[in-house]
């Protein structure tokens, strides 16, 4: 449960509701209202927090070992028992994903001065550590050349492989293998959340194929500019997709949500030795009786952090669908998503601009800006949000960065993943990553 004042980072391994006891549910719409209400936190839009994850180029094989030692204090609990867990030294949180990718939980700020100042202090100390141990960042969102293979064996990743498997090899790619830049935002006002809610979806295509920086899988180029984000929409799509333009136009997001959260199947549940992975089960159907046992809000709690769509509501809302970019670029998107965000007026020219394209997650993750409408509606976007960034007294280097890549890569209609990089894979060498006849066809 999030706090009304502000936002957490969300760790690989999620807190328990710090209620006194979970509650025993009952109903589906108990259940539902629970979702609402923990989901959905109302109050005016004043702090912005980012996660940054990097896939690492290591020496040799990976090795968690070397890693954990490289993070030392910082290391998690659930990988290091008895670990101090210490945050970095400007309070950002250290996480490690699946394949050993390693993520930064900055916390909730109040300003991109002070974000931007703490992350880029707090990244370049994590860095170095990395560093000590022959390991460092890899430049694009997508593991380039090494097959996807898990390192950590928590419960909760073990469970998820066997979940996602059962649609194809990409949920490994995308748990394994893949990194991304996640922005934190307020949910905001009660009488603004749906028109928010609505926009950072309808923002989703043009923002992805402008950040789209992943064009290389496995020793491939796979024909995609966003493989990562086509792996995880492959993966398990009733838990990764898009809500429909149906679902964002009702006018009580935290509803819609609450139904999708509870309709949605299980991807585990959890017990002492491996956890059980349910097929077709969703949470309401073990409310009815479908599993042993009767769920409580702690086993919902868990439930919520297992679904992984392009916005996810956390009592703030949390921006997926950015790939991660390279050096300090990571703090374009969250210029972009702060200045676009953060006047109503701006929010509703943002949602005329991106209506025509609103549906296009399936274009941007391919072609990226190399797509005519797409590249049309980014210069519109991104022109809007340098016009609106100096309101947000934006520290100045990151100000003119945005303008640079506006009028230059977004002007041109390119994304990150157009321009090789020394090392990459050179031979076009198409992938099927996620294969729908037409746009507009994702749950």
């Amino acid at each position: 449960m999030v706090p009304e004042t502000g936002f957490a980072p969300v760790s690989a391994e999620p807190a328990a509701s710090p209620a006194a006891a979970p509650m025993v549910l009952r109903s589906r719409a108990e259940a539902e209202a629970y979702v609402a209400s923990v989901c959905f936190k109302h109050g005016p839009p004043r702090l912005v927090g980012v996660e940054l994850e990097w896939v690492l180029r290591a020496g040799g094989p990976p090795d968690l070992g070397e890693l954990l030692a490289a993070l030392g204090p910082h290391a998690p609990v659930s990988l290091l028992p008895g670990s101090p867990a210490a945050p970095l030294p400007g309070g950002s949180l250290v996480t490690i994903e699946p394949g050993g990718q390693v993520e930064l939980a900055s916390p909730p700020l109040p300003d991109l001065r002070t974000l931007t100042a703490t992350v880029e202090a707090d990244s370049a100390h994590l860095h170095r550590l990395l560093a000590d141990r022959e390991l460092t960042p890899e430049p694009r969102a997508a593991d380039p050349c090494r097959p996807a293979r898990r390192l950590v064996q928590l419960p909760r990743y073990r469970a998820m492989e066997q979940a996602f498997d059962r649609n194809g090899a990409f949920g490994r790619t995308g748990m394994c293998s893949t990194s991304a830049v996640q922005v934190a935002l307020d949910a905001g006002e009660e009488h603004e959340v749906a028109a928010r809610w609505a926009a950072l979806h309808e923002l989703g295509p043009v923002l992805l194929a402008a950040f789209a920086n992943s064009p290389a899988l496995h020793g491939r180029g796979t024909g995609w500019r966003s493989s990562r984000f086509a792996a995880w929409l492959a993966s398990d799509p009733a838990r990764t997709g898009p809500p429909t333009p149906t679902e964002l136009a009702r006018p009580d997001p935290a509803q819609a949500w609450a139904e999708r959260v509870v309709g949605t199947p299980l991807l585990c549940v959890r017990g002492p030795g491996e956890w059980v992975v349910p097929v077709g089960v969703t949470f309401a159907d073990w409310i009815g009786g479908a599993l042993p046992g009767t769920p409580t809000t702690a086993d919902l709690d868990y439930h919520i952090s297992t679904l992984f769509p392009p916005v996810r509501p956390r009592g703030f809302l949390e921006v997926r669908y950015v790939d991660q970019q390279q050096g300090a670029d990571w703090g374009l998107p969250v210029a972009v998503l702060a200045a676009l965000t953060a006047r109503p007026e701006t929010l509703d020219r943002v949602r005329e601009l991106c209506e025509p394209v609103r549906e296009h997650w399936l274009a941007a993750c391919r072609l990226g800006l190399a797509d005519p409408d797409l590249a049309r509606a980014a210069r519109a976007v991104f022109g809007l949000a340098c016009a609106a960034l100096p309101d947000l007294d934006p520290p100045p280097a990151l100000a003119q960065r945005l303008v640079a890549v506006t009028e230059g890569r977004i002007a041109a209609g390119r994304s990150p993943a157009d321009d090789p990089l020394p090392g990459e894979p050179t031979v076009l060498d198409p992938i099927d990553i996620v294969s729908l006849p037409t746009e507009g066809l994702l749950p």
